[in-house]
């Protein structure tokens, strides 16, 4: 079984640069101090309920937003062979919203159960990976795939093998500006800790090749679960789950060599209770270079956390615990990607924790105050449940996201909040 599908099953599963921040010093706040300011008064709205069948179901995906208002991501299982599709949802006056499976993945050679949605590239072709599928010979039916899907088919640009190449990879690809793709495996490469790869295309031919591969000691290991973030530079920065000095995981970047090389630099290592450990999803960028993410254990009730790392020049950060979840209506064990909104403020999902079901929460956390607002907690009726990956915000600060579980069918949702 894969490390992506293992944790699904371990949770009960049957995952940009941006926002305006001051560059002003922030003001020095112990790690593990919190303050949880209560639930909001917006409201939460499910736009669609899966049903596990043509329609797909388990939406473990970031959503993509384009500029007609419609929705795009995937779900793990449902479609024509059971094997997971690429969707779009359409705004609809009423609920539902017009849900389309724009693409069924066939099990085999295309590709099987993708995770955490697409990218899209200027001519509107969408990129994404599978876990299983393809010809690799893998006990899970096959190693993965990096896959491009075009208005007219969808085309194989990487066969996983599980060997030097990595295999089993879960998150998405990040398409950078020279056209080339970029993306994690948890599993394979020299060292069976995980790769960081690169996809090229050149006269209709693509070509993979490992940029890094972990090595599960002071770099870290396995691949998680969110994008790498790229920069105006071209470098990539990413999160490993495990590893490093204290075995709690690392922050890292990459930098491309003019020996076609890249240059690993890890940034930070975690520590552990009451540091932040064990980061799942990608990492954020404000428009002065901070990074921020979140962290399933660690913080200062083991809980989770939030975290900061400060530029302080050149490759050298200064790294924060923001907030710490308590594990109770506040939420827990984080494994989403955060969001700004337009002044500055963090959003993102709990696996865990907040209602009597601890079915997770969506929450907003002010940096500066290091003081959380629960947006909602699910798992109440058919309001989904388990928000695993994390949110897409509107320019009128609508937030998306959508739950593994819950819903009408039980087979997960697409939700709207509304503030």
């Amino acid at each position: 079984m894969s490390r992506i599908l293992g944790i699904c099953a371990a949770l009960a599963i049957v995952s940009g640069c941006g926002g305006a921040r001051s560059s002003g010093a922030v003001a020095a706040i112990p790690a593990g101090a919190v303050e949880h300011r209560g639930s909001s008064s917006g409201a939460e709205v499910v736009l669609y309920s899966f049903a596990a069948a043509s329609d797909g179901g388990n939406p473990a995906t970031q959503l993509v937003l384009d500029r007609h208002g419609d929705l795009y991501g995937t779900t793990v299982i449902g479609g024509a062979y059971a094997c997971g599709t690429v969707f779009r949802l359409a705004p609809h006056k009423k609920t539902p919203w017009m849900e389309t499976a724009l693409h069924s993945f066939g099990c085999y050679t295309d590709g099987k159960n993708p995770y955490d949605g697409i990218t899209f590239d200027a001519h509107g072709n969408a990129y994404g990976t599978t876990v299983d599928g393809g010809t690799g010979s893998c006990p899970s039916s096959g190693c993965g795939i990096v896959y491009e899907l075009s208005k007219k088919a969808e085309t194989v640009l990487h066969d996983f093998t599980a060997g030097r190449d990595g295999f089993g990879p879960g998150g998405p690809i990040v398409l950078a500006a020279g056209g080339d793709l970029y993306g994690t495996t948890p599993d394979g490469g020299v060292s069976s800790q995980g790769t960081i790869f690169q996809v090229s295309r050149s006269n209709g031919k693509s070509t993979e090749r490992v940029i890094h591969a972990f090595d599960g000691t002071k770099d870290g290991g396995t691949g998680s679960l969110g994008a790498l973030l790229s920069d105006a530079k071209g470098d990539l920065y990413g999160v490993a789950e495990t590893g490093g000095p204290h075995g709690a995981g690392t922050v890292y970047e990459l930098s491309p060599q003019p020996t076609k090389r890249w240059r690993f630099t890890r940034l930070y290592a975690f520590k552990g209770q009451p540091d932040a450990a064990s980061p799942y999803g990608g990492l954020i960028a404000d428009a002065t270079g901070n990074l921020y993410g979140t962290t399933y254990y660690g913080g200062r009730y083991g809980e989770g956390a939030v975290f900061e790392l400060r530029s302080i020049g050149g490759r050298r950060y200064r790294e924060r615990v923001v907030y710490s979840f308590q594990g109770g209506t506040d939420g827990s064990n984080p494994t989403s990607t955060l969001a700004f909104d337009a002044s500055g403020d963090l959003y993102g999902t709990t696996s865990t924790g907040g209602g009597s079901c601890s079915c997770g929460t969506l929450f907003d956390i002010d940096p500066a105050s290091a003081s959380e607002t629960v947006l909602h907690s699910f798992g109440t009726g058919s309001d989904g449940a388990y928000p695993y990956y994390g949110v897409t915000r509107d320019s009128n600060g609508h937030v998306f996201g959508t739950t593994a579980a819950g819903g009408s069918f039980g087979q997960g949702t697409v939700y709207e909040w509304t503030p």
